[in-house]
């Protein structure tokens, strides 16, 4: 797939917990509405099955804004329910081989946490880089040492490939993360733990249109 940047500016990471008030669906659902304009479903602790039933509910609520979905970790689940994509993590199945299972019309992502692993990314497999942590996160136990936007800005500078920045993101954050080179931003609790997720995104997707448009 000719992955468009434009399509990972306002990039969700749902997070099963903090949607659970509202709904992962309705969730989504408000933040597409909003602004949003990629959504990754993370559900760490399910099954394939599972991960592949909520992604067949998503599909309709992402398609009809002519919004990406992809599913972290699981080709298996995202083959199966035919999303946009994966987004892998450095110890997840090499990309090599999700690119060779997926075919080249589906979109592969890759979280990179150092320069070393953002040098090592083929174009060849990959579309994106999800760069993290630029902040602690609570939404992740495992991640590194957070890189801040100094470190944010190095990866940037050398990725062959697009790049979202992660980790710790909030609206305050916007125009930074563009600031430094990233595509576009991933965020988790700044919407997924909000009352009102609609309004959380259009506040989001607003301010990074307002950088865009100072440029």
């Amino acid at each position: 797939m000719a992955l468009d940047p434009a399509k990972l500016s306002l990039y969700l990471i749902t997070d099963p917990h903090l949607c659970a008030n509202i709904g992962l669906e309705h969730t989504v659902e408000a933040a597409v509405k909003g602004g949003v304009t990629m959504v990754q479903l993370r559900e760490k602790h399910a099954s394939t099955e599972d991960r592949v039933a909520l992604a067949c509910r998503l599909k309709p609520i992402c398609a009809g804004h002519g919004v990406l979905l992809v599913i972290n970790d699981d080709v298996e689940a995202a083959q199966i329910s035919d999303v946009d994509g994966v987004h892998l993590g450095q110890e997840d199945m090499c990309v090599e081989l999700a690119r060779q299972v997926l075919g080249d019309d589906k979109i592969v992502g890759l979280s990179v946490e150092t320069v070393t692993a953002a040098k090592k990314v083929s174009e060849k497999f990959v579309d994106y880089v999800g760069i993290s942590p630029v902040f602690a996160t609570p939404t992740k136990h495992d991640h590194k040492q957070p890189i801040g936007f100094d470190g944010l800005a190095k990866i940037c500078a050398i990725s062959s490939v697009y790049t979202v920045a992660v980790g710790g993101l909030k609206l305050t954050d916007c125009h930074d993360v563009l600031a430094a080179g990233a595509n576009g931003m991933g965020v988790v609790s700044a919407i997924c733990g909000q009352n009102d997720p609609f309004a959380a995104s259009i506040g989001l997707a607003k301010s990074l249109a307002s950088y865009e448009k100072q440029k």
